[in-house]
């Protein structure tokens, strides 16, 4: 509605809460992000899967858990004209689950490994690096139930930080139990929290019998203070979970990855089992939210979503907050910018630098018309940032030649338009 009256008086229509623009300038940092994180997923063996940005809501619900803030507060959720309930993804593990059934790569040697990258849709408060439409990064290791695949995509997350060049961050890890050991610790949790419960926070409150594991995942410092001396999974263990746990850290150790056991870190997320993991920066840059990478195992989600028993593990890592912690990429300037008389002439030559492989750009006078006289025009190439002024007088065009200026030390040379490309890539090659 607001929209609507916005654009009926005339008044410039804004992006919806919680969105933003990635504007040129900005793009530049992201292409450099992506570019270093996808070598990193890559040569782990991860391959790329790109799923829907929707799906059916019952995905979310049975995956996801209804228990969840996410089910139960922050989807998207809407009736299409068929009134099929569908939801923007909320997260990315549960539609790659999908469509690693959908597609049988179960059928496929384990392990089966998958990366993906792309928007995510939370409505929740927008915070610096927390919007409502965010973009991950993610792995998921599906088929093998040690504790080297858990130690593969911890170390994975952590070299995707190296590359990326973040280094002030602790890995955070802890184990939360399986189906055997973990319903026993819910009781003794509730137990010990029993006497407490009208002095914590709603949400905590009804988790206390729906999920009462998510209580400690909870942000209200006056509901962590009563928690202080609660239960910890890790002292309840059964013996396969324990020996799990031991053995991952015997691993991490050999691997030289320092972590920091966290006894209330728990993740948000139903499906979560056994391992569970965070990495949290210590930079101001990051505001309230520390936390850039989280994961951890999830051996029953699979199942959950009518697949067979399937071990499985990954992490996602969210791209705004990673890119907070970046240093500013350098300005995107052209190689090259054509100066010449003739439109038609220019452009001709502009296509052809570019079809060899190098970025050209040349002059649009803003009202049409004839192209502006050479000195505005090696100005505007000069404003561009461009390292060479491919300039095409009559002269040059009657001959066949051009001559190649550089904008660094004014020097130049008049050659031939045949040896052009040869004379830019001998140039590039040699940085100059």
């Amino acid at each position: 509605m607001k929209a609507e009256k916005a654009e009926a008086a005339g008044v410039a229509i804004q992006p919806p809460r919680g969105t933003y623009d990635i504007v040129p300038g900005e793009t530049r940092k992201w292409q450099a992000l992506e570019a270093l994180l996808c070598p990193v997923v890559s040569a782990a063996g991860y391959k790329e899967i790109r799923t829907p940005v929707f799906e059916h809501t019952e995905l979310f619900k049975r995956g996801v858990g209804e228990t969840t803030d996410i089910v139960n507060k922050e989807m998207y959720t809407f009736a299409d004209k068929s009134e099929r309930s569908l939801t923007l993804r909320p997260e990315g593990t549960a539609g790659v689950v999908r469509a690693y059934l959908s597609h049988g790569l179960s059928r496929q040697s384990p392990p089966v490994k998958l990366w993906y990258m792309g928007p995510m849709f939370r409505y929740e408060r927008t915070q610096t690096g927390r919007q409502r439409q965010f973009h991950q990064i993610g792995i998921e290791a599906f088929g093998s139930e040690g504790p080297a695949i858990d130690a593969e995509v911890i170390v994975v997350a952590v070299d995707c930080m190296a590359a990326v060049g973040v280094k002030n961050f602790q890995v955070h890890l802890n184990s939360i139990g399986c189906r055997q050991c973990r319903p026993r610790f819910r009781e003794i949790l509730k137990e010990a929290i029993a006497s407490k419960r009208q002095y914590l926070c709603q949400d905590c409150q009804d988790r206390f019998e729906r999920n009462p594991l998510r209580m400690l995942d909870c942000k209200s410092p006056a509901c962590q203070e009563h928690y202080q001396g609660a239960p910890a999974s890790l002292d309840n263990l059964c013996p396969d979970c324990l020996s799990h746990w031991q053995g991952l850290l015997s691993l991490l150790a050999e691997l030289g990855v320092a972590v920091v056991i966290n006894e209330r870190l728990v993740r948000g997320l139903d499906y979560y089992g056994r391992t569970v993991f965070e990495l949290i920066a210590d930079d101001t840059r990051l505001g309230v939210q520390s936390t850039i990478c989280a994961g951890g195992r999830y051996d029953y989600l699979v199942e959950t979503l009518g697949g067979p028993p399937t071990p499985a593990v990954g992490w996602a890592a969210g791209l705004e907050r990673i890119s907070l912690l970046m240093e500013p990429a350098q300005a995107e300037t052209p190689l090259t910018f054509v100066v010449c008389p003739s439109a038609p002439a220019a452009l001709k030559l502009a296509c052809a630098v570019r079809r060899a492989g190098f970025s050209c750009e040349l002059d649009f006078p803003p009202q049409g018309g004839s192209p502006r006289g050479f000195a505005r025009q090696l100005q505007q190439a000069n404003k561009t940032g461009a390292a060479w002024s491919l300039i095409q007088g009559e002269d040059e065009l009657q001959g066949g030649e051009v001559t190649v200026k550089s904008m660094k030390d004014g020097s130049q040379a008049r050659i031939p338009v045949e040896k052009l490309i040869a004379f830019l890539q001998e140039n590039c090659r040699n940085g100059v």
